[in-house]
């Protein structure tokens, strides 16, 4: 899980779907990267202040959502960095080959951000990532790709899919945690090179797009089966998802909405490869 780019051209307020936060209730900004056309634009995305970690980090569930969080996207940059390790084998070029290097190289340094993150504020890294290992590892042996083409839709919805879920959770996040968590979530290039190199391929063999689409709607699926398994099953983490906090109890209508608001995003970066949704 880049980390992922996630659908930069909305404005963050109740979400990656919601309504742009006041700025005069807001001490922290950030800049968003307009996916739908693989490009950036400098747009401020605006999130409210909740304080920083040392204050907030004395509610024992909000410390147990943010150790959830940290340790779920731990384990999905050690896995992005495997993974792009071995899509650089499927690579058709040396220089495809050095990109797919350099952006492993990126997502192993997230990791390593994450992990001392984790060990800072007292946590086993291990012991934080370890609830989530198995439902990112079974996405991963249920969508392996079969060639190149298929590895570079998958790195881009996925990578996608990630960032859009810790966008969600970035608004209700203290100042510290949302700094970390909004820079290793940065785009490390991939999804531009993979709308480059997706339409190279369509353009070459047109009869792919089809098989191309089909995919990326499996991997929607399987992606958002696991999200919320991962969420049903984490009270913390999904109490901070539909609403803070002070939120007790597992609500289905909001984690509903956030996930309608992920799959929306997934339908515009399919239309940005040149495939239906």
């Amino acid at each position: 899980m880049e980390t992922p780019e996630a659908s930069k051209d909305e404005s963050v307020g109740s979400g990656a779907g919601g309504k742009a936060v006041n700025a005069e209730t807001s001490e922290t900004a950030v800049n968003a990267d307009n996916d739908s056309n693989g490009g950036s634009d400098e747009a401020a995305v605006v999130y409210p202040s909740i304080g920083d970690w040392a204050g907030c980090s004395a509610d024992p569930e909000y410390r147990a959502a943010v150790v959830d969080l940290l340790g779920a996207l731990a384990y999905g940059e050690l896995s992005a960095f495997e993974r792009l390790a071995e899509d650089a084998k499927l690579a058709p070029s040396l220089e495809d080959k050095a990109a797919l290097a350099g952006m492993a190289a990126a997502e192993f340094g997230h990791y390593r951000q994450l992990r001392d993150r984790l060990a800072e504020i007292g946590v086993v890294p291990a012991e934080a990532m370890q609830p989530f290992a198995e439902p990112l590892d079974s996405f991963h042996r249920m969508t392996a790709p079969a060639d190149w083409p298929e590895s570079l839709v998958k790195a881009y919805v996925g990578d996608s899919i990630a960032a859009d879920f810790y966008r969600e959770v970035a608004v209700r996040l203290d100042d510290d945690t949302r700094e970390l968590v909004l820079g290793v979530m940065a785009d490390t290039g991939h999804a531009e090179f993979a709308v480059e190199k997706v339409h190279e391929a369509i353009a070459a063999d047109p009869r792919i797009g089809g098989r191309l689409a089909l995919w990326g709607r499996r991997l929607m699926g399987e992606a958002l089966s696991q999200a919320q398994r991962v969420v049903a099953e984490r009270d913390a983490l999904s109490n901070l998802l539909i609403g803070g906090v002070e939120v007790r109890g597992f609500d289905l209508v909001e984690v509903g909405k956030m996930f309608n608001r992920i799959t929306e995003a997934h339908t515009r970066r399919m239309a940005a490869l040149g495939l239906a949704s």
